[in-house]
């Protein structure tokens, strides 16, 4: 069970989800936007995931490779975050951001047509938007086939299908609940948390990332030497 819930959280580290609440954080009416971008989000990512889980159980697919997918499905996805840490901490990626400015000076750089949308400020909007961008990725793929084979049912894998897309979207409900417990002091507790992540967010999430895959590698070897 807690296999479902590891891969749920690394499922949470979704870029585009970051950029999709930093974005509406920064837009009026906030708690609205991300409200729409939630619903979206739990709509797809529910209905897509439910209907995976019960495919996996019709289709036979996960018993048949359980003991060679899922050690490397940890194992790659540590890799991946072994070497995110990696560039983020080298700062590679920066330095090639800032040569391509450079480089492309006189020309507009023009956001993902997603983010032009979301700058629109419509629930209605964001509610798509959450739709089209939560289809499932590797790590919510591999929470998925670990549900499946808890064999607990279709009242089992719903509820499990639940939590774990409440896990991948706490980036978008931890602010929705601060709004909602304290909306005086949420957007000056959001100012100051920027202006920390400006300075120290490279260095914390390098380490965040390297911890991740250090982890997953470890477990995927262990299970695939089992």
């Amino acid at each position: 069970m807690s296999r479902i819930f590891l891969f749920a959280l690394t499922a949470a580290l979704n870029p585009t989800l970051l950029t999709a609440t930093t974005v509406m954080l920064l837009l009026p009416s906030p708690k609205r936007l991300m409200l729409g971008y939630l619903a979206g989000a739990y709509t797809t990512g529910i209905i897509v995931g439910l209907a995976i889980v019960e495919w996996l159980g019709n289709s036979g697919a996960v018993s048949t490779t359980k003991h060679s997918v899922a050690p490397g499905i940890d194992i790659a996805l540590g890799v991946i975050a072994l070497i995110a840490a990696y560039v983020v901490r080298s700062g590679s990626l920066a330095r090639r951001r800032e040569r391509r400015r450079l480089e492309h000076a006189d020309e507009p750089k023009k956001p993902p047509k997603w983010q032009q949308a979301l700058s629109g400020g419509s629930p209605r909007t964001t509610f798509l938007i959450g739709l089209l961008l939560s289809f499932p990725g590797a790590s919510y793929l591999a929470a998925l086939t670990e549900i499946h084979r808890q064999d607990l049912g279709f009242g089992g894998d719903l509820a499990l299908v639940v939590a774990v897309n409440v896990v991948m979207l706490v980036l978008l409900e931890v602010p929705l609940v601060a709004f909602a417990i304290a909306p005086e002091s949420t957007p000056i507790v959001i100012d100051r948390f920027k202006g920390w992540l400006a300075r120290n967010g490279a260095q914390a999430i390098a380490i965040g990332l390297a911890v991740i895959g250090v982890a997953l590698v470890l477990r995927g070897a262990l299970a695939a030497a089992a």
